[in-house]
């Protein structure tokens, strides 16, 4: 693909696919169409040259090739007129094409389908990731992730899931199943299941949709909370592996790598998430990662703060992992026992959660238990799938384990 036509496909690929989608009220041909045009533009515009108005020239051409598809087509035969009518409208009176975006990214997330569903449906058609690319994330062969497109495709169908902005008396609810998919999406370029320690073009992606989710609703203080969260999150990406790839922890990371232009975009983010004076889980825990983002070393880190934040995301979403992150603030700001003390309770719940016993090797470790801090290293290594994060673990009860207090 020509470099005007790559990078005019990563603007305008979600916002055609979304207006042709609106028009056609089908998923699978408003995909077609959007390639075909794509696909002339691969050919025409090195020779005539790139249009004026790109977006514009795109949507012509894929609604003429909608309207020959109509024709040719026997399932569409008799809606021709139809489609022909409803492509040829002005498009104020079939409403912004914001409206039609947004629509098309509460179609990919409904909560009727399934979670990675959502994810793969949200990566193809919001953000144009090629089938390879998803199935890379899901571990799964290319034919494998289309056909799960396929499937989905259909539940979308027979459910008779709407392609539509929720009402407001639901909008809150449906809009937290859209931000969480966007924040899976981050977390797989995180943490991605390949085994790759970073990915960063998911990474990339899932702030470009919470940009657009801020774009389209401005209103809502969430999608600025989940921005800003992913924004100083992501600006330790340069500092998270070392120079011979290994995982790097924050206790040991290099704050100069940090990249200060997405801290910037954070702090933007977030105190325009404050605004509001509405604050949810994701802006709390925009503010546990601003209170990292600040802190001009690890030990300087203000844990005592981000342990009631924790404790107050706790009231609104409870979860063991909450818990977790609430237990290791306070081992940081008060000592072992304080952190131990918080574990017991979601101990079973976390059993095959590596990233507990790790934590809790480290209290026992800190407070001079070593026998006992030695088992649960072990317990990390065994419940770890990762081989780097192994490493690291290894690393970490290396050096606990020989330390003062072991």
């Amino acid at each position: 693909m020509p470099a005007d036509v790559a990078e005019v496909f990563g603007t305008q690929w979600p916002r055609l696919v979304a207006t042709l989608r609106a028009d056609l009220g089908d998923l699978d041909l408003a995909e077609d169409a959007a390639q075909h045009a794509f696909a002339m533009a691969t050919e025409r515009w090195p020779v005539d040259g790139t249009p004026d108005s790109p977006g514009a020239w795109l949507v012509t051409v894929a609604r003429r090739w909608a309207i020959d598809q109509a024709r040719r087509d026997l399932r569409w035969a008799r809606r021709v007129d139809d489609v022909r009518a409803a492509l040829e409208l002005p498009q104020r009176e079939r409403g912004a094409i914001t409206d039609d975006l947004l629509a098309m990214i509460f179609g990919c997330c409904h909560r009727a389908l399934d979670e990675p569903a959502r994810v793969a449906l949200t990566l193809r058609y919001v953000v144009g990731l090629p089938t390879a690319d998803i199935a890379r994330s899901f571990l799964v062969a290319e034919a494998t992730m289309a056909k799960r497109l396929v499937r989905a495709k259909k539940k979308i169908a027979a459910a008779k899931i709407p392609f539509e902005v929720p009402e407001r008396e639901h909008l809150a609810d449906s809009l937290h199943d859209v931000l969480k998919v966007v924040y899976v999406v981050f977390t797989q370029g995180h943490a991605s299941p390949t085994g790759e320690l970073i990915r960063g073009d998911l990474c990339d992606e899932a702030r470009w949709l919470a940009g657009t989710l801020c774009d389209l609703m401005p209103d809502e203080p969430e999608t600025w909370g989940l921005a800003a969260l992913l924004a100083f999150t992501d600006a330790r990406r340069p500092a998270r592996l070392d120079a011979d790839g290994e995982i790097v922890l924050l206790s040991d990371q290099d704050r100069s790598l940090w990249s200060a232009d997405a801290l910037d975009e954070g702090r933007r983010l977030f105190q325009r998430a404050l605004r509001s004076r509405r604050v949810g889980p994701y802006a709390l825990q925009a503010a546990i990662a601003a209170a990292h983002a600040e802190a001009p070393t690890f030990e300087d880190t203000d844990w005592a703060t981000i342990r009631r934040l924790y404790a107050v995301l706790g009231t609104l979403e409870p979860s063991p992992v909450v818990t977790l992150n609430e237990a290791v603030a306070a081992f940081l700001a008060e000592g072992g026992d304080a952190g131990l003390e918080m574990l017991e309770p979601v101990a079973s719940d976390l059993e095959q959660y590596h990233y507990f016993h790790l934590a809790r090797a480290d209290m026992l470790a800190q407070t001079g238990r070593a026998d006992a801090a030695r088992e649960a290293f072990d317990r990390a290594l065994e419940t770890c799938d990762s081989e780097a994060e192994r490493r690291a673990i290894r690393r970490v009860a290396a050096e606990r384990l020989a330390g003062p207090s072991a």
